[in-house]
């Protein structure tokens, strides 16, 4: 039983997603293939979209992963890398998006609508505090309710 167990799990851990990156895209420097690696991290798979470039298998991905050693081969710095793509897919290229205007009101808007409703709640609530339910008591229902309050 322990055996199988330890199988399973075995086939578990082998099934979990490797690298994409092919033997023929690796760079020969140790170096720039870390730096590579890093920055294919940062990037989203335009097809795929909820993985980076180095566990995706789509051609994109893999063109993008090309185009990053390219420019590192060439001099660029990781930077100067991130900046090149990003000019050229913009920024939904990046998995961790970096913070500019449209963030700020992407990540604000919930924010200010929550507090804005709650304020336009407490404004409903506070004008209708005063405001009579029902209708007025006809004279019966007068006579009746000081019958009973004993008055």
């Amino acid at each position: 039983m322990f055996a199988r167990l330890l199988m399973l799990l075995a086939l578990l851990f082998a099934a979990a997603p490797a690298f994409a990156v092919n033997p023929d895209e690796v760079l020969s420097d140790p170096a720039l293939e870390a730096r590579a690696r890093t920055i294919s991290a940062e990037l989203r798979c335009m097809v795929c979209q909820n993985q980076s470039i180095d566990d995706s298998n789509a051609d994109l991905a893999r063109d993008l992963r090309l185009l990053v050693r390219k420019r590192l081969t060439d001099g660029d710095s990781d930077q100067q890398v991130l900046d090149y793509i990003v000019s050229r897919y913009g920024e939904f290229v990046l998995l961790k998006p970096r913070l500019s205007e449209k963030t700020y009101i992407l990540w604000g808007a919930p924010i200010v609508l929550f507090v804005a409703g709650g304020l336009a709640l407490a404004f409903y609530a506070r004008h209708r505090v005063g405001e009579p339910t029902g209708s007025a008591l006809s004279a019966d229902e007068e006579a009746q309710l000081k019958d009973i309050l004993g008055k």
